[in-house]
């Protein structure tokens, strides 16, 4: 997909789980902001396969986000940001910033002080505390105005054993399965609606999704291989 210079992905607290309608959101991005509880190097890999990631370290990220800074000022699309995990850690001043990132809350907040957007895109990974799961997208118009966008993501799914007509897609034309799943990715359909759609479970979608979404050109018989079938 082609990327948009003024769309920037704004995610936190993924804590290891990074779902299929986060990583469909952020497609087109040109660049992403991951506010900390990243909860795993493979998280940030998945993500720099999308675009540029900008990240910074969490109270609950250990030993291997020893690297990552606490806190970070990075331009992007003409916009200064300013961005920690804690918003307690966010230092009075920064009149040079336009947008405070932060997370750590689990919960989205965005609100305008002293000239200065807070942006807080909740959490996205497993949820937690009753919050639902959030992220944003934010767009710089041509006057250098910044735009965001919340999204409200799907809450955490139940298993569900497979369905006969699942039982038969794997047994009959697996390959055929993938490429509807892939197709209704494309077509911008959640997990939830392709699982419905083909009357499959939604482990499986999310399965096939989240392969096509984090290996850019795999083909189909490379998503059967990664998925164990």
């Amino acid at each position: 997909m082609m990327k948009d210079e003024s769309r920037i992905g704004i995610l936190s607290d993924t804590h290891g789980l990074l779902r299929p309608e986060v990583l469909q959101a952020l497609q087109g991005c040109s660049a992403i902001l991951h506010a900390g509880d990243v909860g795993g190097p493979e998280i940030l890999k998945q993500l720099a396969a999308i675009a540029p990631v900008t990240a910074v370290r969490g109270n609950t990220d250990g030993a291997w986000a020893e690297e990552l800074p606490a806190s970070v000022q990075v331009t992007l699309g003409g916009i200064r940001f300013f961005m920690t995990h804690k918003p307690a850690d966010v230092p009075e001043g920064l009149e040079d910033i336009d947008v405070i990132v932060c997370g750590h809350t689990h919960r989205y907040e965005e609100k305008t002080r002293d000239g200065r957007l807070f942006l807080n895109p909740g959490s996205c990974g497993k949820r937690r505390f009753g919050l639902p799961a959030t992220m944003a997208v934010m767009t710089v118009a041509e006057d250098g105005t910044p735009r965001v966008r919340k999204i409200n993501l799907e809450g955490t799914r139940k298993m569900a054993a497979p369905s006969g007509k699942e039982e038969a897609w794997l047994a009959e034309d697996p390959a055929g399965l993938v490429r509807k799943v892939v197709a209704e990715v494309q077509r911008g359909r959640s997990v939830s609606q392709i699982a419905a759609r083909l009357g499959i479970s939604e482990e499986l979608a999310e399965s096939i999704s989240r392969m096509y979404l984090t290996h850019p050109g795999v083909d189909v018989d490379g998503i059967l291989r990664r998925i164990g079938r």
